[in-house]
């Protein structure tokens, strides 16, 4: 056990290894932003509608994530490429939020047909939510990389920063 947690930390200051653990704590802040959202909205019946507030809550959280995720989690700087970095970003963001509104379409059923709680109900649509962010994280993380790679440059330099530091 001693050696895998010794290969994990290891892995963790590797550059991937640090990208991922990046990426995936945009992906933690922006699910909570996202779910506080929902809750609020849904929560204190600013809107009935389970459908709606998972696209605002989905929506509100897709500026802050592509900042977090272009910024901290790949290192870009400078002007976002519409092309090559927001289009796709844009795009792969709707998808999930077309997977989460199936799921809020569900949780909709839910509500009208069997009238829980307004609680149970916030909680429900809030769950769908985060299980619709869940399937579609890996697919997200395996493109994302792709979008936002870095050049082999920046990693040699990267390299060689630590190389000087130790």
């Amino acid at each position: 056990m001693t050696s895998r947690l010794a290969a994990t930390r290891s892995w963790a200051h590797t550059h991937n290894g640090k990208k991922l653990i990046r990426f995936a704590l945009t992906s933690v802040i922006s699910t909570l932003f996202s779910e506080g959202v929902i809750l609020v909205v849904y929560g204190l019946t600013l809107t009935h509608s389970p459908m709606w507030a998972t696209a605002i809550g989905n929506l509100s959280a897709m500026p802050p994530a592509y900042y977090l995720t272009r910024r901290w989690a790949w290192g870009k700087s400078g002007a976002s490429h519409w092309r090559k970095e927001v289009v796709p970003f844009t795009v792969l963001n709707l998808l999930g939020l077309a997977v989460a509104l199936l799921g809020a379409t569900y949780c909709r059923h839910i509500v009208y047909t069997h009238h829980l709680t307004h609680l149970v109900n916030t909680v429900l649509v809030a769950g769908v939510n985060l299980v619709s962010f869940a399937v579609f994280w890996v697919f997200k993380i395996l493109l994302f990389n792709k979008i936002f790679h870095t050049t082999p440059i920046a990693l040699y330099e990267e390299h060689l920063t630590l190389e000087e530091q130790a």
